[in-house]
């Protein structure tokens, strides 16, 4: 018997507080610098999704489960915010 894999939806987690309150990191909107992954790729607990640049630095956002890339949902370019899907993820 096989079992199928579980798609699960991988989210931009929430932006370090800091950003907000002191803005050395962020002046400007957020957007994907660099997509990492494509359809198909096997990717692994803690490896980087996208960079992300924030208009004065850029930070890899990882995946928070392994598993195989089913589908990216971003784009180079587009603005990203908080709880935005990122890629779906074939897990199990």
């Amino acid at each position: 018997m096989t079992v199928a894999a579980q798609v699960v939806e991988i989210r931009m987690p929430k932006f370090p507080e800091c950003w907000d309150s002191c803005g050395n990191c962020r002046t400007e909107d957020v957007f994907v610098q660099s997509v990492l992954v494509r359809a198909g790729e096997s990717i692994g607990y803690d490896e980087p999704l996208i960079v992300l640049e924030t208009g004065k630095t850029a930070m890899d956002i990882p995946s928070p489960r392994a598993g195989t890339i089913v589908e990216v949902k971003v784009d180079e370019g587009d603005l990203i915010d908080e709880g935005d899907l990122i890629a779906l993820v074939a897990i199990g």
